[in-house]
């Protein structure tokens, strides 16, 4: 596996572990989105690797949110990791697999952040420190990576609403209650937990275990309607209520260390 500038990774049997490395919120930029793609390939060219965990080093942050400073990068970086310009192309992608993806929160996975561990195949969650958002509503845009699809599937329409209409912050109990992450565990027993399962997943006969993933496919929604999300969620950009929305985020902290990031749900509503 080479080396990447945003992902720190380590080969444990047919466990690859890859930790987000992009200090100080792991934004989902062009150079993460980048690397991303390029793991994903190699892990998939590599028939040793079964299953995927990806957690994080950066204390408090899981993936913020995608770095609003960046978006025609990202689309950039995305042409490359997918072959297409867009996030929700590169999250199905990801579902789709052959690997087994596991998600391992320990901080905040907001707007693209909780749309990465949608797409991933299962999530697990520190009782203690993870918090979940879609926040896109408080700038005017629509989650364009995929949630307004998989999040009515997973909770149901009401909840979704309540998630996406409202953009509030959810602890691990509840969106584990709602059905947005697998389980939620305490700080002592999380890593534990999954590298058992994630270990006990690699040992199994592969072909098995790819079949099974394969025909749990059809509870995915379709990649289209995704993709239709991220042309609306760029489109919503461009518009002048939303950018100065953002705009004033940004006074206010976003994408910097302290309060707003740590609190956003809060501050879309101060």
């Amino acid at each position: 596996m080479n080396e990447f500038t945003t992902i720190k990774t380590r080969a444990d049997g047919g466990v690859l572990y890859a930790d987000f490395n992009a200090p100080p919120l792991n934004l989902m930029g062009p150079e993460l989105a980048g690397d991303l793609g390029k793991l994903l390939k190699e892990a998939e060219a590599d028939r040793s690797v079964q299953v995927v965990v990806f957690s994080s080093l950066v204390p408090d942050f899981f993936i913020a949110h995608v770095d609003m400073l960046q978006l025609p990068a990202l689309r950039d970086a995305l042409v490359e990791a997918c072959g297409e310009p867009s996030y929700a192309a590169f999250v199905a992608r990801m579902s789709r697999s052959r690997l087994v993806t596991i998600a391992l929160v320990e901080g905040r996975a907001r707007g693209a952040g909780s749309e990465f561990v949608l797409g991933c195949d299962m999530v697990f969650a520190s009782r203690e420190r993870a918090v979940f958002g879609q926040p896109e509503v408080g700038v005017g845009l629509i989650p364009g990576g995929g949630a307004a699809q998989h999040l009515p599937r997973l909770m149901g329409r009401g909840r979704a609403l309540e998630v996406m209409l409202g953009g509030d912050d959810f602890d691990a109990d509840l969106a584990e209650r709602y059905g947005w992450v697998t389980r939620s565990l305490s700080d002592a027993q999380l890593r534990g937990h999954v590298e058992e399962l994630a270990r006990r997943i690699a040992s199994f006969p592969a072909e098995g275990v790819h079949t099974i993933k394969s025909r749990i496919g059809s509870a995915l929604p379709p990649a289209g309607e995704m993709l239709i999300d991220s042309v609306l969620f760029a489109a919503g950009a461009r518009h002048p209520d939303a950018q100065a929305a953002v705009r004033a985020l940004f006074i206010r902290g976003l994408q910097q260390p302290g309060d707003t990031e740590l609190n956003l749900g809060a501050a879309l509503a101060s």
